[in-house]
């Protein structure tokens, strides 16, 4: 990308992963910024209310490319990706429809298992409904099980439950955060991780591990406790291994028709058997996030992915403008 662009950076939002969404975003201005290229920041309030003026902004002809980097509901739903179809911007990470379904984790799970794309085995919990019993549950999934709200990242409202009185809580937590909740198999093996980038061709980086020193990769083992995860990257695995990781990976993220980039997380059981966790459309761009220290690793430093995702952006737009729109 030879000319200079005027870079809209979307952060912050309605989500409880408004914070993360800042820490990521001060990373990937300074490197638009090493680039070259003019930035400008959108900071959306926790209302969700983007202002005239932003809008204004969004909508009009100076910003030439849209790097949204607000995680979890109202930016990695689908929702900022439409209304920047509407707008006719580029836009960095995937598109209204692999948005939306990357963020809903039942739906996510039930096109990965209709690829055949091993997924933890789940039960899906609903706001207003007659819930089963910590017995019920144990008697599907084993115990210990997972809840966690279906629509949202960064582990926010997620609790491992080992009994009757833990599920209660757990519950009541989970659904502060969505209408719909997960009660999903605990799958006992290594965390494993994976970057991927691309269009049309999709590429995986080297895979990583995350080694939990907290009972499981919680919000605060992420973000709040310096000590809270170690990152082995690349991750030792053999080379039929990697190779598994990298391309089911990439087999994810076609079933959910995730372009521009994503991260694929997943679960390596001593048995060997791969289990993939989620797919995260708008991976966190910090200075401890897996995403771009995969790519690092991959010989893609920090800022030519930045500058790749924003000539993906400009690509894919391009490609969709040729689309043919009327029948006459």
């Amino acid at each position: 990308m030879k000319r200079a662009l005027h870079v809209a950076v979307l952060m912050g939002g309605k989500s409880a992963e408004h914070e993360v969404s800042l820490r990521s975003a001060t990373n990937v201005i300074a490197g638009i910024r090493r680039l070259g290229h003019r930035v400008t920041a959108i900071t959306v309030p926790k209302s969700g209310r983007i202002s005239s003026a932003h809008l204004h902004v969004l909508f009009g002809r100076s910003v030439d490319v849209v790097f949204p980097l607000i995680h979890g509901p109202f930016g990695e739903d689908g929702t900022v990706q439409g209304m920047l179809k509407l707008a006719d911007k580029p836009y960095v990470g995937p598109d209204v429809l692999g948005s939306a379904v990357g963020m809903d984790k039942e739906t996510a799970k039930r096109l990965m298992a209709d690829a055949g794309i091993p997924v933890a085995p789940f039960v899906v919990l609903r706001k207003g409904e007659r819930h089963p019993s910590f017995t019920a549950l144990i008697s599907r999934l084993g115990s210990p099980v997972f809840i966690k709200p279906s629509a949202l990242g960064s582990s926010v409202g997620v609790h491992k439950v080992s009994g009757a009185k833990e599920l209660r809580r757990a519950l009541n937590d989970a659904f502060l955060y969505d209408h719909k909740v997960l009660a999903e198999a605990c799958i006992a093996g290594r965390e494993l991780e994976c970057s991927v980038l691309g269009n049309e061709r999709l590429e995986a980086s080297v895979p990583g591990e995350v080694v939990p020193r907290h009972d499981f990769y919680s919000y605060a083992a992420k973000y709040v406790d310096p000590d809270g995860a170690a990152l082995v990257i690349p991750a030792r695995l053999t080379a039929s291994q990697r190779r598994r990781v990298c391309e089911t990976a990439i087999a994810a993220c076609r079933a959910l028709s995730c372009e521009g980039m994503a991260r694929v997380d997943f679960f390596l059981t001593p048995a060997g058997k791969l289990y993939v966790n989620e797919v995260n459309t708008i991976p966190g761009f910090t200075d401890i996030s897996m995403y771009p220290k995969l790519w690092a690793a991959s010989g893609l430093p920090y800022d030519t992915l930045i500058r790749r995702l924003l000539e993906l952006a400009v690509a894919r737009h391009r490609r969709d403008a040729n689309l043919k729109t009327s029948y006459v």
